[in-house]
């Protein structure tokens, strides 16, 4: 099975197009080993800033890309910097209960333990060393508008 086809059979159709992410981090390098060891991770490449560290990166993510660098001059800081962050990062797996288990051997803190949602995915909260947010979820099923506003109400 290809990366392609894995994808479809495991994020929902309205998933499959997003906005990818660009986060910043403190150390990259620590950062693009954490994420293969914790996540799977499959480094795509990496460009060296001229006065070191790393000036972008980009993973994969089960199907997902997320670009990522040193934290340098400019707009952007890392979330420590911030006291915290306002976005979480959302990937479908195969498997949000293995996946868990090898990312918090690996150092993510278990902010929330996988279980199964009323919106049909499985899903556990993780943050990384760095201070991101992840989001992992196995999708169990599809439901109609009308499906999921009456599990909402009953949740």
């Amino acid at each position: 099975m290809t990366t392609h086809e894995a994808v479809e059979t495991v994020v929902p159709e309205r998933y499959r197009t997003a906005v990818v992410p660009h986060v910043m981090v403190a150390d990259a390098a620590a950062a693009l080993s954490f994420y293969r060891q914790a996540f799977g991770a499959t480094e795509e490449f990496r460009l060296a800033h001229p006065d070191g560290g790393i000036m972008h990166a980009e993973v994969r993510v089960g199907g997902a890309v997320l670009m990522l660098g040193d934290v340098s001059e400019g707009p952007f800081a890392a979330p420590p910097e911030l006291g915290g962050t306002s976005v979480a990062l959302h990937v479908f797996v195969p498997d949000v209960d293995a996946l868990v288990k090898t990312a918090v051997a690996a150092g993510a803190e278990l902010v929330r333990e996988p279980a199964d949602q009323f919106h049909g995915d499985r899903n556990a909260i993780l943050r990384d060393p760095f201070g991101h947010l992840w989001v992992f979820l196995t999708h169990l099923e599809d439901m109609s508008g009308e499906e999921l506003e009456r599990r909402l109400a009953e949740a």
